[in-house]
């Protein structure tokens, strides 16, 4: 018996074809990126075809992704035209913003407003998810703010970068990152050097993030100066800090009594952000975690916010967010 070959599948019924026309043909340009890979990038996402022709780009595909893809496209090509550049991570959030839901008119005025943009001295950050969106609006509007979500989703980044801007508008006079000096798993022995050099390993994140929002002769003179300091948590006692901007970073990893002596450092003027991820914990068998004991406590206490983040929030490499996403439905599953 012969094999004949199998029909093509039939196109489903719902699935039809739109069309958005654009007036500004460099703009066009600018927004399919270099050989349309801006396009695919949106194409891969939503499953659809994005096909340009002339001032055009036709949506090929069913009503609810065309829907998404215009949305995604209209809110990207109205950046353009305010004269705001575009990178992949940009396409993301628009990406991302146009699964929430917000209608398609809010998401477009969420990713097209300015408002939200932190401006430093060397770069401008941007939330680029509805839950960071409303973190950054914590930062501004509360005097004590926690993050807590997995790595990735810009918990500590953000704070940062919005410390450093409130620095440089003489907000706060001075900005203190710090977080437990506690080994992920491993132990690493007795470190060399003075104590600066025993700690700067645990530190190191928070130095790399502010090397991205400041330039290294200010940092390295402001440090000099003790107007930005990078200390391990033990360090906070006995400190009151006014007109500070305070970071505490990996507070899953300070223990209960640690925590209540950090958070009684909050002096006049202070602000104060703790992030953590709670599923991410290197204390000892047995000893309690104090961010999750803080987030028991505080809950619904006047001036404190909780912003909570999920693998949909990550804004590193896509296959952070699957990672994690898979290590959630584990222990679902246990």
């Amino acid at each position: 018996m012969g094999l004949s070959a199998l029909p093509p599948p039939p196109r489903p019924d719902a699935a039809h074809e739109s069309r958005l026309e654009f007036s500004d043909n460099r703009l066009l340009i600018d927004l399919c990126g270099e050989f349309d890979r801006n396009l695919a990038q949106i194409e891969h996402a939503l499953g659809l075809q994005l096909l340009r022709r002339g001032n055009e780009i036709a949506l090929v595909g069913e009503p609810e992704a065309r829907t998404r893809a215009a949305g995604v496209l209209q809110a990207l090509y109205a950046r353009l035209e305010q004269g705001r550049a575009m990178e992949p991570g940009d396409i993301d959030a628009a990406l991302r913003l146009s699964g929430g839901a917000a209608s398609p008119g809010q998401q477009l005025e969420m990713f097209q407003s300015g408002r939200m943009e932190i401006r430093t001295r060397k770069k401008t950050v941007e939330p680029r998810t509805a839950a960071q969106r409303a973190y950054v609006e914590a930062l501004f509007s509360h005097e004590m703010a926690f993050g807590i979500g997995p790595a990735g989703t810009g918990k500590t980044y953000i704070a940062v970068a919005v410390g450093v801007s409130m620095f440089a508008d003489g907000l706060v006079d001075k900005i203190v990152l710090s977080r437990p000096a506690v080994e992920a798993g491993e132990r690493l022995g007795f470190l060399p050097g003075d104590m600066k050099e025993k700690v700067d390993p645990y530190m190191q994140p928070l130095y790399d993030a502010l090397g991205d929002f400041l330039p290294g002769k200010m940092l390295a003179k402001l440090m000099e100066e003790r107007r930005i300091e990078i200390a391990p948590l033990a360090f906070m006692r006995g400190r009151t800090l006014a007109r500070s901007f305070v970071v505490l970073d990996e507070a899953q990893n300070a223990t209960a009594m640690q925590m209540k002596m950090f958070l009684t450092r909050l002096g006049e003027g202070s602000r104060m952000v703790i992030t953590g991820d709670r599923s991410q914990v290197d204390l000892p068998r047995g000893v309690t975690s104090g961010l999750g004991e803080a987030e028991r406590i505080l809950d619904g206490i006047k001036g404190v916010s909780f912003s909570y983040f999920t693998a949909a929030d990550v804004v590193r490499h896509p296959l952070v967010a699957r990672i994690i996403e898979a290590y959630e439905r584990d222990d679902t599953a246990r």
